[in-house]
């Protein structure tokens, strides 16, 4: 089929059931296929969700923070195998934790070092703060991440350089490059952008990335009317459904403060805000071997590098599978399909892409030039019911 009304009817669904708002797009070769907006931008005061409103896209950051981190490998300013080090002196040093038979656990000298593919492809051993273990924080890594980090949260705001400087005398969780684990990779990326460019890393991603492909939504941080066109950050009550009465409430402002604001003031590397029409842009681009409006942004083969699984079968098994990523491998900041009976995929293999934590998710297919890109604001964004079905739908669609 191709007329969308399936996946209209599902979008719909979504915001009947309790989801505040959604939207999605589809396109493929430079044409929409598929723009559509559901629910509101405000629920309260019933203000419709358009595309002229904007959303936290969380870790879907990370295609536009490490599509700019492969523009720079391009231009050579780094290669994969140079370590941290040369670029933050404190991680020349590094150690890791080795645990013994009897349960105790000793801290010894890494055998190599972090390289810059171990902070590409997310196996330099640093989860995100706090999250890592059965128990959230209870690993001896997170503890030593959180003790690093209380001088700076104390004090409110820090810089990325004072972050990466923190984390430096952690003990990582494993040798470099033996295992995948999802987290401050993505911190240490951003500064190779700031120590590579000059810059703070929101500034170089919009000034290689988003103003060439005139993304004029979309940034770091705000500004203009960006703050106005916001959609509400919703989050889940404990205990309840999306539907139930008195099931979301609004993020307080002094959280939202810590994730969005102006240039500067949000403390460490401060996440994107964009929407379906700005990160189009990006997707189609990466879809269609790096050009957009038929200027080059990119390297046709250097996204092919990009979407290479650099993960062992070992290493996937363990670290890599689940219910939400299966049939993926991961390359240098995104998931990419290897197995589409694994994963329940029905669309191709190779394509690429990410998610993000407020509930947004994004896909390129260089085999047919296509992209999908959904966004959604709620936490915890009930990622696998929503994004599966919506992906299963919209690829559906396609003809």
């Amino acid at each position: 089929m191709s007329d969308f009304k399936q996946l209209d009817a599902l979008l719909q669904k979504y915001v009947d059931d309790g989801l505040p708002g959604c939207s999605c797009i589809i396109a493929k070769k430079g044409e929409i296929l598929y723009e559509n907006y559901f629910g509101w931008a405000d629920v309260e005061n019933k203000v419709p969700l358009t595309r002229n409103n904007v959303f936290r896209q969380a870790s879907l950051t990370k295609i536009a923070m490490y599509t700019t981190a492969m523009m720079l490998y391009e231009q050579g300013k780094f290669l994969m195998t140079d370590p941290i080090y040369e670029y933050f002196p404190e991680w020349r040093h590094s150690t890791k934790s080795v645990y013994n038979a009897n349960g105790t656990i000793d801290v010894v000298p890494v055998e190599h070092p972090i390289t810059i593919k171990n902070i590409m492809n997310m196996t330099c051993g640093l989860p995100y703060h706090m999250i890592m273990g059965d128990q959230p924080g209870t690993h001896p890594t997170s503890v030593a991440m959180g003790r690093a980090m209380k001088p700076l949260m104390d004090k409110g705001y820090y810089t990325l350089r004072e972050q990466i400087k923190a984390m430096a005398e952690v003990p990582l969780a494993f040798e470099p490059g033996t295992r995948w684990l999802y987290g401050f990779a993505s911190e240490l990326t951003a500064g190779l952008l700031e120590a590579v460019c000059g810059k703070p890393a929101e500034l170089v991603i919009k000034e290689m990335l988003f103003e060439p492909l005139g993304m004029d939504s979309s940034a770091n941080f705000t500004f203009g009317d960006i703050p106005e066109r916001l959609v509400k950050d919703y989050y889940l009550n404990p205990g309840k459904k999306l539907g139930d009465e008195g099931a979301l409430y609004i993020c307080p402002p002094e959280r939202e403060a810590r994730m969005v604001g102006p240039l500067g003031t949000v403390p460490g590397f401060s996440r994107v805000i964009t929407n379906c029409w700005d990160y189009t842009k990006l997707m189609q681009m990466l879809a269609n071997g790096g050009v957009y409006n038929g200027e080059r942004i990119m390297g046709r083969k250097t996204i092919d590098l990009m979407r290479c699984n650099t993960l062992s079968d070992e290493v996937i098994q363990r670290d890599f599978t689940n219910s939400y990523l299966a049939g993926y491998g991961y390359g240098y900041g995104v998931r990419t399909l290897m197995d589409k009976y694994a994963g329940h995929h029905n669309g191709s293999l190779g394509q690429f892409g990410w998610t993000g934590g407020s509930g947004t998710w994004a896909e390129s297919d260089p085999s047919e030039g296509v992209s999908i890109v959904y966004m959604h604001n709620l936490q915890p964004n009930l990622e696998e019911y929503h994004h599966l079905r919506m992906r299963a739908t919209a690829y559906g669609c396609l003809e």
